[in-house]
């Protein structure tokens, strides 16, 4: 499983994600928006959108959930599978 967050630095559920994740000491790449006009873009052409948090959660089955905002629920679910 490899997740990816879009985010920025002064996005308070951005901050509060990461932190949840590292507290779970789950591992994720991390792309911050606001200095990286490419993963921007990549954001964007996912997402459909320009809101942050913005994650993807890559199966080994080539699977990909994508998840808007800090959806705790949703996280849990997702790692409650693994």
């Amino acid at each position: 499983m490899k997740i990816t967050i879009y985010s920025t630095e002064r996005c308070p559920y951005c901050v509060m994600l990461k932190r949840w994740l590292d507290e779970k000491s789950i591992e994720y790449t991390n792309y911050n928006v606001d200095q990286n006009p490419v993963a921007a873009q990549n954001m964007v052409r996912l997402s459909g959108q320009m809101g942050v948090p913005f994650s993807t959660v890559e199966y080994g089955d080539n699977k990909i959930e994508k998840i808007i905002g800090f959806d705790r629920a949703k996280f849990e679910a997702v790692f409650k599978n693994v």
